[in-house]
């Protein structure tokens, strides 16, 4: 798998001056900090492995604390920086769940296996993902990702066959 890194937030902002910093989850489940024990900084040019000391929550933000970073001047430069979690620290997917990293780009079809696009987005809504696929025609298709929409996905080939809820493709 060409990609084994899986964000789990955004470094938001710094928090005080020791060091801590504001991260935006980007992961369905925000308690995942309470185990997570190490992260990745990616820093546009390269990886930097970081041990996390302390995690507390506020309102939709995780302040994170990593060790040996004392000094809101090591991490001020990292703003808006990814964080990123290795597959085998990911939390495990249930049933029926996918990481999004493993959704992109895959191609989509019809049940008479007519390629209908790629799948280029995925937004979360609360209720239930939605599938942004780009058609072949250049426009944009929104699917739920329901079961009466999504029939099939199959990581390893990079394909997902789906049905189209009448009045979705208008």
């Amino acid at each position: 798998m060409e990609n084994n890194y899986l964000r789990v937030g955004v470094i938001a902002n710094t928090h005080g001056i020791k060091g801590e910093v504001k991260v935006y989850p980007t992961t369905d489940d925000i308690n995942r900090f309470d185990n997570l024990k190490e992260a990745i900084l990616d820093t546009g040019k390269d990886y930097i492995n970081l041990k996390i000391q302390g995690v507390k929550y506020f309102k939709n933000m995780v302040i994170v604390k990593f060790k040996g970073i004392d000094n809101i001047n090591d991490i001020e430069k990292y703003k808006g920086k990814d964080l990123l979690v290795t597959r085998e620290n990911a939390v495990p997917l249930e049933e029926n769940e996918y990481y999004i990293a493993d959704l992109i780009d895959m191609e989509v079809y019809d049940e008479n296996g007519d390629k209908l696009g790629v799948l280029y987005d995925v937004m979360q809504t609360g209720a239930n993902d939605v599938y942004v696929i780009r058609l072949d025609s250049g426009k944009e298709l929104l699917l739920p990702n329901i079961d009466q929409c999504i029939l099939e996905v199959n990581v390893e080939d990079k394909k997902m066959k789906v049905h189209i809820l009448e009045g979705l493709m208008e």
